[in-house]
Order: structure tokens, then sequence, then C-alpha cells
């Protein structure tokens, strides 16, 4: 996730032309990111829980450094307990990853931060393989993609290899399917419209680039990941985020039709997004991000992010507790 400032003249503009209205009096904006929670039949027909108080965490949650905002949210079910890592944004440095929990995936406590590099950190993207526990942080600015392992789950984070080198890689996917493990990456530097495959034998590689690459080109509509590739039967789903005409517009889908050593071909899954803007509240100008998960009931429960534009971050703040 990017934390974005931009004229408001040129917000008004942007946004008028995607049917979204803004009125604010302030020179500039910014994107105030906040996490929900939503339910439903399909991971491509989600909507907020009835009942619960949305968003379910937000930047006044985190208690043991300044936040200014939180996003990119990824759950995980473990011992019957749910973890949420997601990037917030600590005022004194940069993205850091911090971490939350419940009992329901419903209500969530936070903890605390629990990845903090000299670098930015965002889009934690956590998964479990052969008994242990793995998690893929945007790390764009070093130029890697990195693979960091849970010497002590939830809270103990180590580096454990360098998966690809070489790009300013965003917002890796990964998905082991077929035998094989499979990786999508943007890889534009900034412009959110490049992606990228790789894939491996093994988690730790070596990992090599899809002769398709890149297979997204030109297109910020759907280039940038957007969250977990899930499986829904025998489906293949992807997400992206639509970063036109602005960054955070909204989530799309695309089933991935073909995916082999040799081919790849995906298709929209609906003429729309999945998930977008609310038009008021927390999420009111968009949403950028989702991580859905099935449960035994055959519901749908999955982590969501979405922003509002305020003047300015640091103006907005509430005093610590």
């Amino acid at each position: 996730m990017r934390r974005l400032k931009t004229s408001f003249k040129d917000l008004v503009s942007r946004l008028t032309r995607s049917g979204n209205h803004l009125l604010f009096e302030a020179e500039h904006f910014e994107h105030l990111w906040s996490i929900g929670i939503y339910t439903g039949t399909s991971p491509l027909a989600l909507a907020p829980v009835p009942g619960l108080t949305q968003p379910v965490l937000t930047r006044d949650d985190v208690t043991d450094v300044c936040a200014l905002m939180v996003a990119d949210p990824f759950m995980i079910n473990a011992g019957g307990m749910w973890y949420m890592f997601f990037e917030l944004y600590n005022r004194a440095s940069h993205g850091e990853i911090g971490y939350a929990t419940s009992l329901d995936g419903l209500t969530w406590t936070y903890q605390r931060v629990v990845l903090a590099e000299p670098f930015h950190l965002s889009y934690p993207y956590v998964f479990e393989w052969a008994g242990e526990y793995y998690m893929i942080p945007e790390s764009h600015l070093t130029g890697e993609v990195r693979l960091y392992r849970a010497r002590r789950f939830p809270d103990q984070w180590e580096q454990a290899g360098v998966l690809l080198k070489g790009h300013a890689y965003s917002d890796s996917s990964i998905i082991r399917h077929e035998g094989r493990w499979w990786m999508w990456t943007e890889s534009s530097q900034g412009r959110f419209d490049t992606l990228r495959l790789y894939m491996a034998e093994e988690l730790l590689g070596p990992w090599e680039a899809h002769p398709r690459n890149p297979i997204i080109e030109l297109n910020a509509q759907r280039a940038r990941p957007a969250g977990r590739v899930i499986q829904v039967g025998a489906r293949l789903i992807r997400f992206s985020q639509n970063c036109y005409p602005t960054y955070g517009v909204d989530v799309r889908a695309f089933e991935i039709t073909e995916l082999s050593p040799t081919a790849y071909q995906s298709e929209a899954t609906s003429d729309g997004p999945v998930l977008g803007p609310s038009g008021s509240g927390w999420n009111k100008c968009g949403m950028h991000h989702i991580d859905a998960h099935l449960q035994e009931d055959g519901q749908w429960l999955a982590c969501v992010d979405g922003w509002t534009a305020v003047p300015s971050l640091l103006e907005n703040l509430k005093p610590m507790r």
C-alpha cells in the first residue's frame, strides 16, 4: 500500500469522471486507510457483516507506535485462533507489519508490531507450508522479494531467503498449484501497470520467469495484485487493484483459465468490481485489497481495506493513548 498525496483539483477531476465526489476545502488530500470484515456465499459476492461495526481495525487501535493508517490485511487460522497481519504506517519511520487476533474472525484485538526493517514493508502475504508459517511482505525498496519464516508464530519472524531480485517488486502473491509454486508480482516501479509471473519447484527456488512475461503490460486496472490468490472449486481466482484513474479505486477479479510453464490465460469474472467505494464512511473513496477464506459452513470470510480522503494524516491524528 502506498501513502499518496495529490492536489485537490486533480482529485475532484479524476473522481468526478469515475462517478465519485468528494467535498474538501483542503488544498491537498491523503488516503486514510482502515480494515473491514466482509462475508458472503462467494468471494466474488461479499458484503459487510450485518450488525458488525466497520471498520474493525483503524490506526486508532494501534497502541505501540503512532500509526498514520492500517491496510493490506492478510488472515490465517492457527489452533482455532484467527491472526491478521497488516501494514501499519509508523509516523516515526515507514511501513511496518503489525498483527491482531480474533476468536471468531469478526471482533479483533490489536497486539503489536511484529516485523520492522530499515525500509518500508507492506502487504504481508502470510501462509502455511509443510508445518511452518511464512510471510512475503512487500519490500520494493530493496529490489527483492524476501521470504520470512516464523521463528515463533505469530510474533517472531526472520528472513529465510530472497526469492527474486532485480525489480521494485510490489504486492507479490504466491500459491502452490498442481505441484508447483507460482508468484504474481507488479514490477513497473510506480505506474501500477505491469504484472509478471514466476514459477518454482521449491518454495526457496530457484524461481524462473514465465516465458509470457510480462503477462499484463500498460494496464493499471488489471496488473497490481490485490490479495491472496485462491482456489474456488476448480477455479483459480486472482484479484487485482484498479489503479485508474487514481490509486486504490476498487478490486477486480480474474479467473486463471490456463496456467502452465509455457502458457497463461485469464479472464475477468465480471464486467465490474467485486469491491468498491461505498460513498460514505471509512471506505468512501475506494478499496484495494481482499483476503478471502472458505469456512466450514460454506460461507466466505474476508478481510478487506478501504480509504477515505483527509486533508492531512498528521493533522487528523488522535492523541496516543
